[in-house]
C-alpha cells in the first residue's frame, strides 16, 4: 500500500495516525530523502531503513497519536557504532533527520435538513478538515446540481437521500459525530431528536427552533419519549452563538458554525 492510500484508509477508518519521512540525509543512510512511513494505532505501511531509526520513529509515533495537541516534530539520528540506541546498533556512518507529523481524527458533523439554513451551513463547514454529512428527505435539497457549490470542499462529503427514516443514518455515524436537526418538518425534527438522545456515542445535538418549540418537545421528549431532564439537556437549543441574532440563512449559518468550531477547539484540549 502506498503512503497516500495508507493515510487515506487511516481517514476512511477513522483513526489518528503519523507521517514519518526522512527529511534529510548526511553521508550514508538506508533510505534516501523523501521516503515515508505510516503509522497507524496498530499497524504500519511503507519504510524509512528499518532497523533503530523505524523501530524509534514508530515508538514516538504512537505517543503522539494518543496526544490531543500533539504537533509535528524532528528527530534526529546518528548512525554508527559508539551510539547506543534503544533498538539496536545501524553504522551506516551517516545521519537522518526524520519528520513526524500527526494525521488526527477529524471532526464529524451531520446535518439533518439542507434546505436554506442547512446549504448556507454546508458551505462553510465544507472549507474545514472534517467528514460532513448532508441528510434531507426530500431529493430536490441533494441534487448535483443544488450542491454543486460544495464542488471544492476541503471536507470529505456524505449525501444522505432518506425519504422515511431519516433518523436511521444516526446508527451509521461514526462516534463523536455532532449532530445538528434543521429539517423541513417539525414531525421530523421531533424524531431525530428523539432518536439522536437514543443513539449511544454521538457527540453534541444542536436543534434550530425557537423557545415555543423546545417548550413543546422538551414535553414530549420527557412524555412520549420517557428521557430524562439530564438526557433532555444535551440537546442544545437554540444553536449558535446567542450574540448573533441575524435571521438571514447566512447569518445563522455563520453563527452556528461559529459556535460549532468552538466546540471542536474544546473537544481537542
Amino acid at each position: 500500500m502506498t503512503w497516500v492510500a495508507a493515510v487515506a484508509r487511516l481517514r476512511a477508518h477513522r483513526e489518528a495516525g503519523v507521517l514519518v519521512t526522512v527529511a534529510a540525509v548526511r553521508g550514508h543512510a538506508p533510505r534516501k530523502a523523501g521516503a515515508k512511513l505510516v503509522v497507524g494505532p496498530s499497524e504500519t505501511w511503507g519504510s524509512i531503513g528499518g532497523g533503530n531509526i523505524e523501530a524509534v520513529a514508530i515508538d514516538q509515533a504512537r505517543e503522539l497519536i494518543g496526544k490531543h495537541d500533539a504537533e509535528p516534530e524532528l528527530m534526529e539520528f546518528k548512525l554508527n557504532d559508539k551510539v547506543t540506541n534503544r533498538h539496536g546498533v545501524q553504522c551506516c556512518g551517516g545521519a537522518v533527520t526524520v519528520l513526524l507529523e500527526p494525521l488526527p481524527v477529524v471532526p464529524a458533523v451531520a446535518v439533518f435538513g439542507v434546505g436554506h439554513v442547512g446549504l448556507e451551513l454546508a458551505r462553510i463547514l465544507a472549507r474545514h478538515h472534517l467528514d460532513l454529512h448532508l441528510i434531507d428527505s426530500r431529493p430536490d435539497m441533494l441534487t448535483d446540481e443544488r450542491l454543486g457549490v460544495l464542488a471544492d470542499a476541503v471536507a470529505q462529503i456524505h449525501v444522505h437521500h432518506t425519504p422515511l427514516l431519516p433518523e436511521e443514518v444516526l446508527e451509521e455515524l461514526a462516534p463523536g459525530t455532532h449532530v445538528l436537526i434543521m429539517t423541513h418538518d417539525h414531525a421530523e425534527d421531533a424524531a431525530l431528536a428523539d432518536a439522536a438522545l437514543r443513539t449511544a456515542g454521538l457527540g453534541s445535538i444542536g436543534l434550530i427552533g425557537s423557545a415555543a418549540k423546545w417548550t413543546r418537545f422538551r414535553h414530549r421528549l420527557a412524555t412520549e419519549g420517557g428521557h430524562d431532564a439530564a438526557t433532555i439537556d444535551r440537546i442544545k437549543t437554540p444553536i449558535g452563538l446567542a450574540e448573533i441574532t441575524g435571521k438571514e440563512p447566512a447569518t445563522i449559518a455563520v453563527s452556528v458554525a461559529a459556535d460549532l468550531l468552538r466546540t471542536f477547539e474544546q473537544d481537542g484540549r
